[in-house]
């Protein structure tokens, strides 16, 4: 624990870094869309090389109008000056470079072979242009690069895939979280194959076109007459700009060399305080040089973050314990939407959001590998929360008896049929299947719709397991000449629904004292010789009628209950109808 005094923190110089990133943010973000934007028009107007020269002429022409225009001009140089340095910026202040996923170093790669190789067709298309007034149509550009100097052609096709693969991540970084992303992503995912291959297809018809339009004396010489070509001096020209150019880069990445020293030297300075985790590991470092998150990469601890530390995902959410948790800035605007979206308890904070000033406990809330499908829909369940739910237990009656007698193809056959009986029936009924238990199944209703809605779904699913059941047995008895039965079991009650498991094995499920009586209501279809049996909450929250035909009512004992439960039992599952079900 650190012997100096917390501080309390300035409230008005959290609220002025916190403004200041958000607007970086935005920046970044909206310099990365205008960027990409022009790109994906540039490989839409290659493409026409498909359709024709004179197609790909007319359509540079309003690209050129768009990004020519004064609007368009200030925009463009405005995107390309600042998402470079702002990127430059964003590893400048990394207090580390450890545990960075391997798209965030290809990416960062990518981005910096992009000006290195963008500074010669920059300058020999709109500098030159504006220099000169030169006539950088479709016909020049592929005259020089595809006729004249295939090299430049290539590098600059290889160029158009860097900035493309290097915008593409930088995009489903930003879309990955959105609500409608696991719908769109298909097309999205088609779009970033199919436009530069078009492109690159295009770009090779063009070249072929003026290769055979240069074999026309009338055309070669309306071509240079219409070309104002200044000569040698543009040449001069070019290698002054390009030399320029490479220049001011190579002072850029100089100066972020140093800044990165120096910060670091900075960081040296200041008061030392250590992190703990669950499992003894321990960040020591500077006081307010690195986020919770970006410690924990610093250490190696596995820590979840889908947004890659942008305070937008929730996953990286840690609870806080420590004396200098007192001494952490309240939440801003935005980590407070994200932590009341989640209803995260008191004393949960975003870790890529807080820098501790003093000694911290931290326990992260979600596993390392957690999906990016929990950021939405699943998220305020990922951590836990107590509902009143319905728990459906259904399990085949002597299967094991049933398959030493059989081979393990048939064993696997007849297990596979059935389970896919079963996961049809829950999920047309509207719940959710938790798991598969050797033969049995385990499904939840409710979660979102409330206990009373719970109960009609798993009384539907309960008759639908039973009706399919029987046109399983149909088709076996035709077949293998046997008959599978089955006892269901429902209950409703509070119980803890969460994501838990580890690693791929992570799924939504529930525990708590409601699974088990749930589970024992499946044990007792045994003593009655039935198909189902449910308690008699489920019955009156499923809608299920005091002189409903096919059911009787009952009194059973539970192992480690000391009072009876009253249920209703069904000798049949399939035949039954509550009032309320949900209809096929």
């Amino acid at each position: 624990m650190s012997d100096q005094t917390v501080a309390p923190p300035d409230n008005r110089a959290v609220a002025s870094a916190r403004r200041w990133e958000d607007i970086y943010s935005r920046a970044k973000l909206a310099s990365g869309l205008v960027l990409f934007t022009y790109l994906v028009l540039h490989l839409a107007n290659h493409a026409l090389g498909l359709v024709s020269l004179p197609a790909m002429e007319a359509g540079a022409a309003l690209f050129k109008a768009l990004w020519r225009s004064w609007p368009g001009t200030i925009a463009l140089y405005t995107a390309a000056a600042l998402h470079p340095l702002l990127a430059l910026f964003n590893w400048i202040r990394r207090g580390h470079y450890r545990g960075i996923p391997w798209q965030g170093w290809t990416q960062l790669l990518l981005g910096l072979c992009i000006p290195v190789m963008l500074v010669d067709h920059a300058v020999g298309t709109r500098a030159v242009h504006s220099a000169f007034d030169l006539n950088d149509s479709y016909a020049f550009v592929l005259i020089a690069q595809f006729v004249e100097s295939p090299m430049t052609g290539l590098r600059m096709n290889l160029l158009i895939l860097i900035a493309w693969f290097h915008g593409c991540i930088g995009v489903y970084y930003w879309l990955r979280m959105k609500p409608l992303f696991d719908r769109c992503w298909p097309a999205l995912f088609a779009i970033a194959l199919l436009l530069p291959m078009l492109a690159m297809l295009g770009y090779l018809s063009g070249g072929r076109q003026v290769m055979q339009l240069l074999q026309d004396p009338e055309w070669r010489a309306g071509f240079r007459a219409g070309l104002n070509w200044p000569g040698d001096v543009a040449y001069s020209f070019a290698a002054r700009a390009n030399m320029i150019a490479y220049e001011v880069i190579a002072a850029l990445l100089a100066c972020g060399i140093a800044l990165r020293g120096l910060i670091a030297l900075l960081h040296s300075r200041r008061a030392g305080l250590t992190i703990t985790y669950p499992d003894g590991r321990r960040y020591r470092g500077a006081a307010g040089s690195m986020s919770v998150l970006e410690a924990s990469r610093a250490i190696g601890y596995p820590h979840a973050s889908v947004c890659g530390g942008q305070g937008r995902c929730s996953t990286c959410r840690v609870r806080v314990t420590g004396p200098g948790a007192a001494a952490l800035p309240p939440p801003d605007t935005a980590e407070q939407k994200v932590l009341e979206r989640i209803m995260a308890p008191p004393g949960v904070r975003l870790a890529c959001q807080i820098r501790p000033q003093d000694d911290i406990a931290v326990i992260p809330m979600l596993p390392a590998g957690v999906p990016p499908k929990v950021v939405y829909g699943a998220a305020s369940h990922a951590q836990g929360s107590e509902r009143r739910i319905a728990i459906l237990f259904a399990d085949l009656r002597g299967f094991t008896k049933l398959s030493e007698s059989r081979l393990p193809y048939d064993v696997v056959f007849l297990l596979n049929q059935y389970f896919k009986a079963m996961g049809e029936a829950v999920d047309s009924a509207g719940g959710r299947l938790d798991k598969f238990i050797g033969d049995g199944v385990m499904a939840l209703f409710g979660i979102e719709d409330g206990p009373d809605e719970g109960c009609r779904r798993a009384l539907d699913a309960a008759r639908r397991m039973g009706a399919g059941l029987a046109r399983l047995n149909e088709a076996l008895q035709a077949d293998l000449g046997l008959e599978l039965k089955i006892g269901i079991g429902i209950h409703c009650g509070p119980a803890i629904v969460g994501e838990m498991g580890h690693g791929g094995a992570m799924h939504l499920t529930a525990i708590g004292d409601a699974v088990n009586t749930a589970s024992r209501l499946e044990s007792a279809t045994k003593e009655f010789g039935a198909e189902l049996v449910v308690s008699e909450e489920v019955a009156m929250r499923g809608g299920l009628a005091e002189d409903a035909p096919g059911w009787q009512r009952a009194d059973v004992s539970l192992r480690g209950k000391s009072e009876t439960l009253a249920v209703r039992v069904a000798r049949k599952a399939a035949v039954m109808e509550p009032a309320g079900a949900l209809g096929d």
